[in-house]
Order: C-alpha cells, then sequence, then structure tokens
C-alpha cells in the first residue's frame, strides 16, 4: 500500500478539518468527501480539488447547482481504504452496514457512542490499543482533552481522583440554528455529565467525576479541574513536564480569555484559527494540599483532529505512537502556537 485511501463522510466542521490534515501527509491521501447539500462547503470541497460523493437520490440537486459528481456514497466508500465518518451525532452509527458491506475500515467521532466501534481512541493514551483495527471512535473534543491531560499526570504523579466542571459553548460559531443563546443552561441537570464515564472508556482506571454547563458563547469549552494525586509535585513541576508535551500549551496569563485566545491563535496564522492543543493557564496550575488545580480550554472544532489522522496510521499499522504523533505534530504545527 502506497497510501492510505482516505473518505470524508461528511464535509462539515470536522469533516473539512480532516480533509485539510490528512491532505497534510505523506503515508494518506483523500480520494472523496461527501455532501448532502450543494451548499458553500459542497462548492469549496469542489474548488480545493476533493471528488464530491451524494446520496443518489440527491444527484440531481448537484447538477443544478453545477457541482460534478464523482458517484454515490456508496461508490466512495467502495473506493476508500478507510473512511472518517464526520457525519452528525447520532446520524454515524447508521453508516456501518454500509462500511462492513463495503470491507473498508471505519472512524467515527465522539458523537456516536462507545459501542458503535467497541473501541474509544486517544493517541496520547491507548494508541497501541487502535492497531489493525477495523473500527474505531476518536472521543469527542472535551474527552480529547481531558485524557491527553490526565495521561499524563497519572504517568508521572498518579492520579487517585478526578473533579472536572466543563462550562461549554452554547452553539459552534457558525451554527444559527442553535445559537445564540441567552442563558446558562446545566448540562445536564442530572449529574454526573457524560463525560467522566467517557474519558473511562480511554482510560478505565481514572477516578472522574465531571459537571457541565453549557454558556452563552461559541468559541470554546472551559475546564476548570481538580485533581488529587499520589505523589504530588510543587506546581513549577507540573508546569515543565507539561511544557514537554507538543498537544499542550501553556498560555500566559495576558491571554486572558478564550477570545483572546481566538485571537492570538489567527495572528499566529493558523488557518481558521484552529488551535489543536489543550490550553492550560500556566498561572491557574496550583498544587495545593495534594491537589492540583487549572483551567484549561479546548477548542472544539479543531482538537480532534489530529487524533483522526493518528488513528488511520494506528488502524493500518503505518507507525508506532511516537512516530505518528510527531509526523502528525510537524505537518500541522502542532506544538509551535507560542
Amino acid at each position: 500500500m502506497d497510501k492510505v485511501k482516505v473518505a470524508i463522510n461528511g464535509y462539515g466542521t470536522i469533516g473539512k478539518r480532516v480533509a485539510d490534515a490528512v491532505s497534510l501527509q505523506d503515508d494518506m491521501e483523500i480520494i472523496g468527501v461527501s455532501k448532502t447539500r450543494p451548499n458553500f462547503e459542497a462548492k469549496l470541497a469542489s474548488k480545493r480539488g476533493f471528488s464530491l460523493y451524494v446520496p443518489e437520490d440527491r444527484i440531481p440537486a448537484f447538477e443544478e447547482a453545477e457541482l460534478e459528481v464523482a458517484g454515490t456514497i456508496e461508490d466512495m466508500c467502495r473506493e476508500a481504504d478507510v473512511v472518517v465518518d464526520a457525519t452528525p451525532g447520532g446520524i454515524g452509527v447508521q453508516y456501518k452496514e454500509l462500511y462492513e458491506r463495503s470491507g473498508c475500515k471505519a472512524i467515527w467521532q465522539g458523537g456516536e457512542k462507545h459501542d458503535v466501534a467497541g473501541f474509544s481512541f486517544n493517541a496520547l493514551s491507548n494508541y497501541d490499543g487502535a492497531l489493525g483495527r477495523k473500527f474505531v471512535r476518536v472521543v469527542s473534543c472535551n474527552t480529547t482533552a481531558l485524557c491527553r491531560l490526565l495521561y499524563l499526570l497519572d504517568k508521572e504523579y498518579g492520579v487517585k481522583k478526578v473533579r472536572a466542571v466543563l462550562m461549554r459553548r452554547g452553539a459552534d460559531p457558525g451554527d444559527s440554528k442553535s445559537g445564540p443563546i441567552n442563558a446558562i443552561i446545566p448540562n445536564p441537570i442530572t449529574l454526573p455529565s457524560h463525560h467522566g464515564p467517557d474519558v473511562k472508556t480511554v482510560l478505565p482506571h481514572i477516578n472522574i467525576t465531571t459537571l457541565a454547563a453549557k454558556l452563552s458563547t461559541t468559541l470554546m469549552h472551559m475546564h476548570t479541574l481538580n485533581v488529587e494525586l499520589s505523589s504530588p509535585p510543587a506546581s513549577d513541576d507540573v508546569r515543565d513536564m507539561l511544557s514537554k508535551e507538543p498537544r499542550i500549551f501553556l498560555a500566559t496569563s495576558d491571554l486572558k480569555s478564550t477570545a483572546e485566545l481566538v485571537e492570538f491563535a489567527r495572528d499566529a496564522d493558523r488557518p481558521r484559527y484552529d488551535i489543536w492543543e489543550n490550553i492550560v493557564w500556566s498561572d491557574s496550575i496550583t498544587v495545593e494540599d495534594g491537589e492540583l488545580y487549572l483551567f484549561m480550554a479546548v477548542h472544539q472544532e479543531a482538537i480532534v483532529i489530529p487524533e483522526n489522522v493518528d488513528a488511520i496510521r494506528a488502524m493500518f499499522e503505518l507507525s508506532d505512537k511516537e512516530g505518528s504523533m510527531k509526523k502528525t505534530n510537524e505537518s500541522m504545527g502542532i506544538g509551535k502556537l507560542g
């Protein structure tokens, strides 16, 4: 196999970013993307040179919009070695039978349940578990951030108990259906939130409880963490340890908000102001009475993108964890935000 042939089912918020990231890799290539409507994203995909695949009954609408169609979604799956399913949450599971019938491997996103693939993935935490697998689920943005951080803390100091409060964005910036909202919404009201159990699909031994609420913002999520450690370090030791991981960015105190983080990423020439790293405020890192406290921001549109790339390499056994993460980081510029 010269290059892994990758198809993207759902060229939206996540799908278009995965397509761009895969296009930067020298061991994989995009053979097509799917859209259900001939909207601006479909037109931009076509301009970028991606072959468009659509549901059979939608072909006339695309032809009317003067968009060339390469075939149906079924055709795309038969041509692909792996399909990255980036359809809306709850929709991707409906495609599983098609992927099985087509003989391709598949990657789902965190909007689907763990059972869709039977294996939930985070590159830093359990890369080796995905080696050779046919189906993999990349966990959600919040779970990705928590897994990266907790894996490092547990490996270095041992994690006894995690209490996390997640302040979630109310909608993505481009989503005019879900927002704007003028409310703070417990999400859910019954506790705990689903994020803790989702972390345990990747790190089953971690004792974690999570609470969450939706806020009237679109830019990012914010986490406040309290972690009880088995071997408590000094605050500076935690900073030093986290600073060595490219997928963690320690923000200085002059970046006072998620809005300023976005502006910082724009000024750093990040595409779409994407921040693929966990953002941990350095000055928030405090160890007191054996417990660690910190603030962390999560760019929900971007953080899972490198995980999808690494999942492809693991499934086709193209590299070990260190090699894949290094290759992904270098090709995308991860770890070079500051």
